[in-house]
């Protein structure tokens, strides 16, 4: 954990998500059940912003996308594109390593349902914010879907009209560059909206960027 950078185990600033964290605490004691740090070096010039934990996922284990599909689609695609070693396995114990990329989300607590309110997508962007400014060498951020997509802006004081989201676009914004990508949500890969090869070529599209 980064210090200064991620919020408290007990963080009250949005009061439905500390809700739900202590009735999971006493419901699943032996979950993470607080808010999610980021994963990765800070020293890595790729960040990628998701949406927030998933119940059964970084909730529980307490690493970004680790315990869902959605973690094994995302873990395969970096390890592929040279920005992950070793092997992922859903309950984090492994030898799981990001090379030069980072992971985290635009909400660090499990929201009900999986949908933050506005009010909580905002109250939790100062982290982001601050995330962004630590990474001295950041050159690139991944947004999957367009919460992280606006979140990100915002981070970065844009306006939402700056950039629009659409799955592999490309934005260029002061000192770093913004590609979308759908989220590697586990309606999106099976229904089709989001296959391997398109999620791939994202992160071609970054290493290109980075070499170039």
């Amino acid at each position: 954990m980064t210090k200064g950078v991620e919020p408290p185990a007990n963080c009250p600033l949005c009061p439905r998500l500390a809700a739900l964290r202590r009735q999971l605490r006493h419901d699943q004691p032996g979950w993470h059940n607080a808010p999610v740090a980021a994963f990765g070096p800070i020293e890595a010039r790729v960040l990628v912003v998701g949406l927030a934990p998933g119940l059964k996922g970084a909730n529980r284990t307490g690493r970004p996308f680790t315990g869902d599909d959605a973690g094994g689609f995302l873990y395969a695609t970096l390890r592929k594109a040279g920005f992950a070693t070793g092997t992922y396995a859903a309950d984090g114990d492994d030898d799981l390593a990001l090379e030069g990329c980072r992971v985290t989300n635009a909400v660090r607590c499990l929201p009900p349902g999986n949908k933050p309110t506005g009010s909580e997508i905002a109250a939790c962007r100062p982290h982001l914010a601050r995330e962004i400014a630590a990474m001295a060498d950041l050159r690139a951020i991944v947004a999957l879907g367009r919460v992280a997509h606006g979140a990100t802006l915002s981070a970065l004081g844009h306006k939402a009209s700056a950039a629009g989201f659409g799955h592999g676009a490309v934005h260029c914004l002061d000192t770093v560059t913004l590609f979308d990508s759908y989220h590697c949500s586990r309606y999106n890969t099976n229904t089709g909206r989001l296959t391997a090869p398109m999620f791939e070529r994202v992160f071609d599209a970054v290493r290109s960027h980075l070499r170039g």
